[in-house]
């Protein structure tokens, strides 16, 4: 089984443009995370895959490896698929490029997925954490799951779910990880397909892998990624660091 680390990495961002370009520590951020999913040993080849010239070039001067994306791209799922379509791999794990401090032993879980699935019923696998905090479970930029009984992803959402219309009944809030560990062919069969209206109204991508059928396996950790989405972020990177 081949398994491979895709780092998407746009280089224009909302809350805060440039952010993979920024300085950490001597190495720019989108670096520093090739540099960490390589280190990891998980994976069979790492690569970054970016729209940006700029990126493109930050990783290529650095000896690694970068792929440059043809088409515009809604989501990190369609830049990815494009990037493996022809590449013989069994499994791609999509590294986010701005969580530089990889949880290595959480990625492990997610791989083991695969390795304990000899019939293939895992389309995805992703990683999620509890929440008990009641700002931390009403914040819409915290996006919540819920699950069956075998761990399989019923639906995401960033609203509360699921909604506490009676207290006290042991409701576990848990909030999702956007890591991925996909089957090749899940990716390219969510390239193929159309953004339906859950995906469209929640703006999650998870879900029109839902919409169609495919199965999210959700992956229990106890330790939140650490990621760089604000400038403050960076600056509490830069003190780790």
């Amino acid at each position: 089984m081949k398994i491979i680390a895709v780092i998407p990495a746009r280089y224009a961002s909302t809350r805060f443009p440039a952010k993979l370009m920024q300085d950490l520590g001597g190495k720019t951020v989108i670096l520093r995370t090739y540099e960490a999913a390589q280190k990891s040993n998980l994976f069979d080849d790492v690569f970054v895959v970016t729209d940006s010239d700029l990126i493109y070039k930050e990783i290529t001067s650095n000896g690694g490896k970068v792929i440059k994306s043809i088409k515009e791209h809604e989501s990190g799922s369609d830049r990815i698929a494009e990037a493996v379509e022809n590449m013989d791999v069994d499994i791609v794990v999509n590294v986010q490029g701005d969580e530089p401090f990889i949880n290595t032993e959480a990625l492990e879980k997610l791989i083991a997925v695969y390795k304990n699935d000899p019939d293939k019923k895992v389309d995805l696998a992703s990683l999620m954490f509890e929440i008990t905090d009641e700002d931390e479970i009403s914040n819409p930029n915290n996006v919540k799951v819920v699950v069956d009984q075998n761990g399989f992803a019923l639906y995401f959402s960033r609203s509360v779910i699921p909604y506490p219309r009676e207290k006290n009944l042991g409701v576990r809030y848990m909030q999702h990880i956007g890591i991925y560990a996909f089957r090749k062919q899940a990716l390219l069969d969510f390239y193929s397909l159309p953004m339906k209206s859950l995906e469209a109204s929640e703006k999650l991508e998870q879900l029109r892998y839902l919409e169609f059928g495919k199965r999210i396996k959700m992956v229990e950790t106890a330790d939140k990624s650490i990621g760089i989405d604000t400038p403050e972020d960076l600056e509490k990177a830069r003190r780790m660091i």
